[in-house]
């Protein structure tokens, strides 16, 4: 059964590369399939991977008609057991659907490769389609990672060396140096910083704002930025701390005493306590057991 499926990840996350390599597993399998590609970073009609793989390509621009294409090449003749995608962000939802036909009325494997969203974090066209028509989704499990560390799940554009949120959608550039002078760069980024349009150029001079004014402390303690942080701890920190301390405490002085279900109730199992407040049964008596034993309450009568 032909399935259509939809591999995503932030750039960096090795789609290209898997792309490459399940064409390559197929083919070794004595499959016969055809690769697509648009608006890659090499140039058209090829799919690059930045490990330095290159493959030749069908170009799909924008007026290309996957369905009329698949029916001329099979009435010539030539076999097609799958289509390898790459680049399916810049697909058309028109093309998406041709391909979902493809895979129902042809019984042709289709596997696409595409991030989600753009730098703006608004899903593409092309890849929301596929998020509502694939038989299957799949995130990539090799993860980009941002310069603070985190998981990186967003793209940012980058030009003249500052992160930019307002411009055409498609521009074609790379992952490359953020701090380069006259071009369009990318760079993934966790959602901390993209929102804060921290890429690693700006996050690395807020660090060295903050050495040259002799800042120590913990990561991440001033505007999210990771690195060196001023000694004055948040609002509320230091609070907190104290009554996490306070807690643990209490239980360390008091082991064998702990919260009742019942609010400012207490129940020890040391013995000899008094229990305050209302009925104090432990949740596995069994009904009836209160006939046989006393309880003690806040008035100091007996029941």
């Amino acid at each position: 059964m032909a399935e259509l499926t939809f591999f995503t990840g932030a750039m960096d996350s090795g789609k290209s590369t898997l792309a490459l390599q399940t064409n390559h597993n197929r083919q070794a399998r004595g499959l016969t399939g055809l690769i697509f590609s648009a608006h890659d970073r090499e140039g058209a009609a090829t799919v690059s991977s930045r490990l330095g793989l290159t493959h030749d390509a069908i170009e799909v621009s924008t007026g290309f008609d996957f369905w009329q294409f698949t029916a001329d090449t099979l009435a010539s003749g030539r076999r097609i057991d799958y289509f390898i995608c790459d680049e399916a962000q810049f697909y058309t939802s028109a093309q998406v659907d041709d391909l979902a036909r493809i895979v129902d009325d042809l019984e042709i494997d289709v596997f696409c490769f595409g991030i989600l969203t753009d730098f703006r974090t608004r899903l593409f066209p092309g890849s929301a389609r596929l998020v509502e028509l694939a038989d299957r989704t799949q995130v990539l499990q090799v993860e980009a990672l941002c310069w603070c560390g985190r998981r990186a799940t967003h793209n940012a554009r980058v030009e003249d060396g500052a992160m930019v949120t307002e411009g055409e959608v498609i521009v074609v550039g790379d992952i490359g140096d953020p701090a380069a002078q006259g071009r369009v760069s990318y760079e993934v980024l966790c959602r901390r910083h993209h929102r804060r349009g921290l890429t690693m150029g700006s996050g690395a001079a807020a660090r060295a704002r903050l050495h040259s004014h002799g800042a120590t402390g913990t990561a991440g303690s001033f505007g999210g930025i990771s690195g060196p942080a001023f000694p004055v701890p948040p609002p509320g920190l230091e609070a907190a701390r104290s009554g996490v301390a306070a807690l643990g405490l209490a239980r360390l002085l008091k082991p064998g005493v702990r919260q009742s279900a019942h609010a400012g109730t207490t129940r020890s199992s040391a013995g000899g306590g008094r229990a305050r407040g209302r009925d104090l049964r432990p949740a596995h008596q069994p009904p009836g057991a209160r006939r046989h034993r006393q309880y003690r309450h806040a008035d100091g009568g007996r029941r």
